[in-house]
């Protein structure tokens, strides 16, 4: 009887999840659960950037490490609080994976939708794959008034001056082909292919 590392996959591909955290103790234990509970069919890596949270998120990383194994959670800190946009290229340094998928440690992003991105990844060839607030059955929870109207307002604004190819600009719920990393860093790359779901 073959064992479970062994049994077939849906993707022959290995997924890097970058997580920044700040302060979330609370939530990593649960977003990393239900990305096992989700993707359980997938090989993937977990990629935690802590900026020096103050309330135990590290030692709550190194717990699940115990659990998981540390090949699957991996843990990379930063000496401070630096921000989220320099936290996913942190997280970049470390990424194996063939693809890079990056979502926020405050359940905004639920693991659910995973196998989804993947699946329209497989069907479309897509570079990027972005989920998006502003199509039917989109949305957000747990978000105040004035959350929901800055992403709508900065959205519209994007909108009228790029005339972008997507429906939601302003959210980080995505899955990008590793070469477009590279892309990111070098600009050398032709125009990626996307769709959102």
């Amino acid at each position: 009887m073959a064992d479970a590392d062994s049994a077939p996959r849906k993707s022959p591909h290995l997924y890097s999840i970058i997580i920044p955290t700040y302060n979330e103790c609370l939530n990593i234990a649960l977003i990393c659960y239900l990305l096992f509970k989700h993707l359980k069919d997938y090989n993937f890596e977990i990629i935690i950037v802590d900026d020096a949270s103050p309330d135990g998120t590290q030692d709550t990383v190194k717990k699940l490490q115990t659990i998981y194994g540390e090949d699957k959670i991996l843990l990379r800190p930063r000496a401070a609080k630096l921000g989220l946009g320099t936290a996913y290229v942190h997280g970049l340094k470390y990424v194996s994976g063939d693809f890079v998928i990056i979502l926020d440690a405050d359940l905004s992003h639920h693991p659910k939708y995973l196998p989804n991105f993947i699946r329209k990844q497989l069907e479309t060839d897509a570079d990027i794959v972005t989920g998006t607030r502003y199509v039917n059955g989109g949305g957000v929870h747990g978000w105040d008034l004035r959350r929901k109207l800055t992403s709508r307002g900065a959205n519209v604004l994007a909108h009228t001056l790029l005339w972008p190819r997507v429906s939601d600009l302003t959210g980080s719920f995505r899955f990008l082909s590793h070469s477009l990393t590279g892309f990111m860093e070098s600009r050398s790359l032709e125009e990626p292919k996307s769709c959102s779901i």
